[in-house]
């Protein structure tokens, strides 16, 4: 078992969803936390009412914290916040919207402050949210918000990565969200993503049907991103031949999470584009079986592995793109080298 070096921040959700079922599901394996710390953000109250409903967790306890910082090792801790006054399993309600909301809060201060290494948010319904202080039609836009970034909700799994250019917007705006410059420009976020979050060193991406696609690959192209296409959705996907490419871009949200979800039932939803980690199970609040101990936690197992890797590369990616050799030129005063100062060779005809 990998050292537990990791500090993993994970949000309640919508309390009367399924996301403190699948929560505790994931956290009630006593290897999750030889892995990584855990520190949950939300309601004790909730957490002890779906504590109940889960018949497969035996000795599970939290640790309570104030705030990461206090986090302890070998422990799942938690930060009491978004408490509600009644808990109703499958009915959306605007308290528990609030509550969702103020878990996501205090989780992001504490990722800000730096105190955590990522975040796993479990899902909220982006109707009860809603509120005078909180108008994000989901987590990523939240978090582009906050993390002042231009985020790209990448869909991710073994064996497909989807990125998408439009989010939750109405299939009637589709069409003029998508430009040329705002392709290109995914394109790039899709590359670096894939190549400093991923491990990919030269990702080949394949991009999605629609008109004005064809002159933003070609442009993409000439910038050094290997982007190709456009390609239809049918004979991508149903073809096999997605496991081409180390990442698709897909123009809009159906577009890219229908065949997604076919492929990949367990996939991860990861926030690209920002200077923190942020994954998330790739399912919605499922009201439809909140408290009834039917929910399947693997996709949030799946979301919090994705964190934990996603960070490593990160990390690997700052150390393998140092320059130590300009880095001693400018600590001795001395000018940058370049590639004209490198012995070169000549090309052969």
């Amino acid at each position: 078992m990998p050292e537990n070096k990791f500090k993993i921040g994970i949000t309640q959700g919508d309390t009367n969803g399924i996301g403190w079922e699948i929560i505790l599901k994931a956290l009630a394996d006593p290897r999750m936390t030889e892995l990584f710390t855990p520190v949950v953000y939300g309601s004790p109250k909730a957490a002890a009412y779906y504590r109940n409903t889960v018949a497969e967790i035996e000795a599970f306890s939290f640790n309570p914290v104030a705030s990461a910082a206090e986090a302890r090792r070998g422990k799942a801790n938690l930060v009491a916040c978004g408490e509600t006054a009644d808990i109703a399993p499958g009915k959306p309600t605007p308290e528990a919207g609030r509550a969702a909301v103020e878990a996501l809060c205090a989780a992001m201060r504490d990722l800000k402050a730096g105190h955590l290494d990522a975040l796993v948010t479990a899902p909220f319904d982006k109707e009860t949210v809603q509120a005078d202080d909180f108008r994000y039609t989901g987590h990523t836009e939240y978090l582009a918000a906050e993390l002042e970034g231009e985020a790209m909700m990448i869909l991710c799994s073994d064996v497909l990565r989807v990125g998408l250019v439009t989010k939750h917007i109405p299939v009637s705006e589709i069409a003029r969200n998508i430009t040329k410059e705002r392709i290109v420009r995914d394109l790039g976020t899709l590359r670096r993503a894939l190549i400093e979050d991923f491990g990919i060193v030269e990702p080949r991406i394949a991009v999605m049907e629609q008109e004005i696609i064809r002159p933003a690959i070609v442009e993409a192209f000439s910038k050094g991103v290997l982007a190709f296409g456009p390609f239809a959705a049918d004979g991508l996907f149903a073809g096999g031949g997605y496991a081409k490419y180390d990442g698709i871009l897909a123009m809009y949200h159906d577009q890219g999470l229908a065949p997604f979800k076919t492929l990949s039932p367990d996939g991860v939803n990861f926030t690209a584009g920002l200077a923190k980690v942020r994954t998330s199970p790739d399912h919605g609040t499922a009201y439809d079986i909140a408290g009834q101990d039917k929910a399947d936690a693997q996709s949030m197992r799946s979301a919090i592995y994705a964190a934990i890797d996603i960070v490593e590369h990160r990390r690997a990616w700052t150390e393998w793109s140092r320059n130590p050799l300009q880095r001693a030129e400018r600590e001795k005063g001395g000018r940058d080298i370049s590639v004209k100062d490198l012995p070169q060779t000549e090309r052969e005809d």
